[in-house]
């Protein structure tokens, strides 16, 4: 299970680099909508839907709703001259925070929290739409920022956003692995372990110390941006330990098996479709970059 997951994230991760520097903006965000459409045929299990049809169903639905929002708040247009980001995109990425803090309080209480929304397909479907539609917007919002006059400044936070998650991922993996004993949150996910959640966030912390060091930050960016990483490696665990209570409500081990080693999409974002909307708010309040 190791090599494979080590071989496909050997693969993934160049693919995941190129795309993010080279792609052009318009084809960098059907990407993502594809991505995404992806992410809604596997949250389509949670919801119980058996049949290709009703599946694909909740797909175009999730497609159609982003198609509305990229007519509405096109990716070009996203930030305005005086470097503020569309009202209604800063609005969403706020009721982005709001499903996550609800998402938090449904994790905590697991299992009792299923009597609200384990019976509705309907509200589950909504879960979904409100983890996967923030997700293609927060990427928009930092993909395009700057983009007329630097390329390559949108693709760096982004970049950043990666790293952080990754370096925080593969701490959290060894850490546990070697001095795990702690269980960080049984009920949801038995193999999580607090002593992996810090080495996960040290791990983070000590990438972002790096790239400070190298680009030479100010004292002020040091202590933004440490805060954004241990925000950030903090809130991926947010994302994983929710896909993991879906999952486990649903009775699934992993959302799909695209990924030999990682399983489906949603295995592989699920920290991102967490972190992404808070991480685009740190960048819009914070000066660290």
């Amino acid at each position: 299970m190791l090599k494979q997951r080590i071989i496909t994230a050997l693969i993934l991760a160049p693919a995941a680099i190129l795309a993010i520097f080279y792609l052009p903006l318009a084809y960098f965000s059907i990407l993502m909508l594809a991505v995404v459409a992806i992410g809604a045929w596997e949250w389509s299990a949670f919801i119980g839907l058996k049949t290709q049809l009703k599946r694909s169903s909740y797909v175009v639905m999730t497609v159609l709703l982003i198609a509305i929002l990229w007519l509405f708040l096109p990716p070009t247009d996203l930030w305005l001259l005086v470097g503020d980001l569309q009202e209604h995109a800063y609005l969403l990425l706020w009721l982005s925070v709001v499903w996550w803090l609800l998402a938090t309080f449904l994790m905590f209480s697991y299992p009792k929290s299923t009597a609200v929304w384990t019976r509705s397909p309907l509200i589950i479907a909504i879960f979904g739409w409100c983890t996967l539609i923030p997700t293609w917007l927060a990427f928009m919002v930092l993909r395009s920022h700057n983009h007329l006059v630097d390329a390559f400044h949108g693709a760096q936070l982004l970049m950043f956003l990666f790293l952080l998650v990754w370096s925080a991922d593969v701490g959290a993996y060894f850490v546990g692995k070697a001095f795990g004993k702690r269980k960080l949150m049984p009920n949801v996910s038995p193999g999580k372990t607090l002593e992996g959640f810090l080495g996960g966030i040290a791990c983070a912390a000590l990438l972002t110390f790096g790239i400070g060091y190298y680009l030479e930050w100010s004292a002020t960016q040091f202590i933004n941006a440490l805060f954004v990483a241990v925000l950030i490696s903090s809130v991926s665990v947010l994302g994983d330990l929710t896909e993991s209570m879906f999952k486990r409500q649903a009775g699934i081990k992993d959302s799909g098996k695209i990924l030999p080693g990682h399983g489906g999409i949603l295995d592989r974002i699920d920290s991102l479709t967490a972190t992404a909307p808070v991480f685009a708010l740190c960048y819009l309040l914070l000066d660290w970059a």
